[in-house]
């Protein structure tokens, strides 16, 4: 298992929150992933930006040892598994086909985010199940945006959700889970996606990540933005 994974309840099931901003369900071993974003940094060399490369492969490294750890069989990714169109290089699909050739017997779902309706789907060769939000799986529902739902306790990310822990005049960002009544968020799995601060609501829990941990840290409702905004 990974290191320090923190289990919580949601409606009725248990998960684990990873310290390498993931989630696992130990009842279905299907682990969550928000945000990856692959080929993002060579959408940005498209444009003319200078960025380094290897992220693809820094977060393919970092997904081998999670599926490893938690002894995943079913990888979900929620939303922005590609970040635009310039994703579709030579050398990120290629990259992507040699890994998915190492793990042909993973079941592999990407429920559709803003990025991939103008990245367009994945290569039909890499078998990713893709599917529309909400997806269901018993009491829990998988989406790109964060959403109530009728039918279910919604799991989402999109919105890279960062906490600011201050104290004594110095300040900390760092990426967190945040579930509320209704809804959870995922943070940002990628290596290159930034984050965004959020303010928690009346009922929100939150929880940072550190290098090796998952804590939940007292928090107070207040103004800020708000915990829902697109990035």
């Amino acid at each position: 298992m990974a290191s320090d994974p923190l289990a919580i309840e949601v409606a009725g099931e248990t998960l684990l929150l990873l310290p390498q901003r993931a989630l696992f369900w130990p009842k279905q071993q299907l682990l969550a992933i928000a945000d990856i974003h692959f080929g993002k940094a060579a959408s940005f060399r498209a444009g003319g930006i200078p960025v380094p490369r290897g992220t693809t492969t820094e977060n393919l490294q970092a997904l081998d040892a999670l599926i490893d750890a938690c002894q995943a069989t079913h990888v979900l990714f929620l939303g922005d598994f590609l970040h635009a169109r310039h994703a579709h290089a030579v050398a990120t699909i290629a990259a992507l086909s040699a890994w998915r050739e190492r793990r042909t017997g993973l079941t592999l779902t990407l429920v559709r985010g803003n990025h991939d309706r103008h990245a367009g789907d994945p290569p039909a060769s890499l078998g990713i199940d893709v599917v529309n939000e909400p997806w269901p799986i018993g009491p829990l529902l998988f989406a790109h945006h964060p959403q109530s739902h009728p039918d279910g306790y919604v799991l989402a990310g999109h919105v890279h959700p960062v906490y600011r822990l201050a104290a004594r005049g110095d300040s900390l960002r760092l990426p967190c889970f945040v579930f509320g009544e209704e809804s959870g968020m995922l943070p940002s799995f990628g290596s290159f996606t930034g984050g965004h601060p959020v303010a928690p609501v009346p009922g929100d829990r939150v929880f940072v990540t550190t290098d090796d941990r998952v804590i939940e840290v007292p928090v107070t409702a207040g103004s800020g933005p708000g915990r829902q905004r697109r990035v």
